[in-house]
This record gives structure tokens, sequence and C-alpha cells, in this order.
């Protein structure tokens, strides 16, 4: 079976880090092979071709300038002639929006893969009802369930991101050089969030819980996730004056956009993303988890079938107190973030273990196929 999966290509975050991992695991579901259509170079293209991915780029769209939509769709169409697939994939509204048409047109079986939460209101969301898909797959029970807002007919299933664990080898050393890298002390309490720089990713909710914690010794906090938008770098310059206003600053350490976020997991102790809106799935919580990560964060959304006693800890949205309450706990009691990082690599292998996963998106692909051919 030959796949197309099409996305934008011009950002990077969980969507992203499920194409890499499609791209990385597909030796292990060999009856299947993908290929990627992107409208924009940039890394996930680059990172798709280290893989040895098959790329295609169907050149920039602005939906507010119809002649870039007319161009795509017309590069779609001349590679659908020359590839001859059997299953298109879309990841998100936008895609669905611009590029199912072509699909539907050449009669090909069309999937959605639903990565967020839809309202059926938005624009993008009211372009992508215009092409109903014959399968929508669901990253997420809790994505799953808005899905009739956007597509009430269509037939939908859940199916977790395929995720590996990395299996990077020697943490001690990992552990050693990042944290000379990132002047952190051996001995220190890391605490990381690694996630698109989004407010209700829970940055500044992380931030008010330490800056309770600020007269506890020993820890550090890192933020991963780079300037991608321009809203963006007005919220990474506020939370700058914040760790300096709660008299943190000195112990948090903004690290920009990284590509190596496994290592560093590696090298922290605790994993915290205290959402203040509900995620869909939660990719960063399972890195974590492989990493061997107590994982903290906000009981709403996909986290809560991610995050369980075995793995970590739920605290009620908006509530910085007892946020703190946990982190506090965690950072000076050694026992409990061993106990809590000891179930942490099982809970993700039962949740996306790449083999089991690639099987099940196989088996739904191939039901949707033989109706497209019976139709």
């Amino acid at each position: 079976m030959k796949r197309l999966h099409i996305y934008t290509g011009n950002l990077f975050g969980g969507i992203e880090t499920l194409l890499i991992s499609l791209a990385k695991e597909d030796i292990l579901c060999p009856q299947m092979h993908g290929h990627f259509a992107l409208c924009f170079e940039g890394r996930l293209a680059n990172e798709l071709r280290s893989l040895d991915a098959k790329v295609h780029i169907l050149s920039n769209v602005k939906i507010s300038r119809p002649w870039t939509v007319w161009r795509a769709r017309k590069r779609l169409q001349q590679l659908l002639e020359q590839e001859q697939f059997d299953v298109v994939i879309c990841h998100s509204c936008w895609p669905q929006a611009v590029f199912g048409p072509v699909a539907r047109a050449n009669y090909l079986p069309l999937v959605f893969w639903c990565h967020d939460v839809p309202n059926g209101k938005h624009p993008l969301e009211r372009l992508a009802k215009l092409v109903p898909p014959d399968l929508v797959i669901a990253n997420s029970r809790y994505t799953q369930a808005a899905v009739p807002k956007l597509y009430p007919k269509s037939h939908s299933d859940v199916l977790h991101h395929p995720l590996a664990d990395p299996c990077l080898g020697n943490d001690v050393l990992i552990r050693h050089t990042l944290r000379t890298e990132l002047n952190t002390p051996e001995d220190a309490i890391v605490i990381i969030q690694a996630s698109r720089l989004e407010r209700w990713k829970g940055q500044s909710m992380l931030l008010s819980a330490l800056g309770q914690l600020r007269d506890i010794p020993g820890w550090v906090c890192w933020v991963a996730g780079g300037v991608q938008r321009s809203h963006e770098a007005e919220y990474l310059q506020k939370l700058e004056v914040q760790a300096r206003e709660l008299g943190i600053a000195e112990r948090v350490r903004f690290l920009g956009q990284r590509a190596d976020v496994p290592r560093l997991l590696a090298a922290a102790d605790i994993h915290c993303q205290p959402n203040t809106g509900a995620e869909p799935f939660g990719v960063a919580f399972v890195q974590a988890l492989y990493a061997g990560l107590p994982v903290v964060t906000t009981a709403m959304g996909g986290a809560m079938e991610i995050v369980d006693d075995s793995c970590g800890r739920l605290v009620a949205a908006n509530d910085i107190n007892a946020l703190s309450k946990v982190l506090g706990e965690l950072i000076s009691n050694p026992t409990a973030r061993a106990t809590l990082a000891s179930g942490g690599k099982a809970r993700a292998d039962y949740l996306c273990n790449p083999q089991r996963q690639l099987n099940r998106l196989y088996s739904l692909l191939c039901r949707v196929v033989e109706q497209e051919a019976v139709a």
C-alpha cells in the first residue's frame, strides 16, 4: 500500500514529530510505504529527507491568494498521476480544505487525521467540512469526541501516535554533556518543559508555581521551544520578564528551538507542562515517559489518557498552588521521583508502541481502500 501524507511543513510540533516517526518506523510494517507532500521547505522536510523519506514540495500556499491554491493543487494532481497512490491522508483542516478536493477528483480514498479538537466554526473548519473523508483518524478519545462537529457522517477511529523509545545509549554521558552545555550542576533537579511557545501550553503557570518554590535550593528549569510566529516572540519576552519579577531568572534557562529534545529529556529529572487549555493528545508527555521522567500536567484533554498514577501526577487546571505543591514534593523526594520514573517507559510503550500502532494503521487503511474499491 502506497500512502501519501499531506501537510503544511512550515512549523514544528506534535504533528511534525508524528510524521517523522512514521517515516522512521515504516520498516516495521513493510506492507505499506509512505510519501510526504508539503507546501513549505523547512525543518520537517529536511528531517524527513535525512531519513530517506520521499518528500514532495507542492509550493507555498496562502488561501487568501487563490492562484497559490490553484498552483499547489496542480502540482498535487501531477504527483498523483506520477506515483499512483492507494490512499491520501490529510493532517489537519488546512490541507484537507486545500488538497482534499484533488484526492476526491482522482477517486482516491481520503483520510483525515484529526490532531486538534474541532468546533466546526473556524473558517478553515468550515472549508474542510466541504470535503468529508472516508475515515477520520483521531489522535485521542478526547479528540474523537469532537469529530462529529466537523464530520457527523464520517466513521472515526482512535490511533495514538506511533512513537518509539529513542534508546539514546549512555544516559550518564548524555546527562553530563547536556548539563555542562547548559551550565547546570550535576546534582541539580531539572524541571523541563519542551513544547511550542503557545500560552495554553502553560509555561507562565509553570514559572508562577516555581516562583513559590524560590526558597527551595537545588532546582533548575529548562524551557525548550523557540519562536516560530510573531506572537510567540511577544510571549517569550513576557516569560523572561515574569522570571525576573519572580526572582528565579538565574534558575530558568530558555533554550530556544531544539532538535535534540530526547537528549534534553534524558538529562532532566521532572517533566512539567501545565496546560491551561486541553491538549488534543500530548506527544511531549509520551517522549518524557520514554525518557523515564515523572510527568506533571493538568487534568484535562488528551493528557488524561496518557498520564496516570503509575507515571505522573495530574493537577487541577489553573491551580498554581496545587502545581507548586506537587513540584515541591517531587523536587525534595527522590524516592517519589524514582517510583514514577520506573513506570514511564512501560506506559509509553503500552500507548504508542510503533509496531502495534503501524499494524493498526495498516488495518484501518486497508478497510478504507477496500470500501472504495467496492464502491
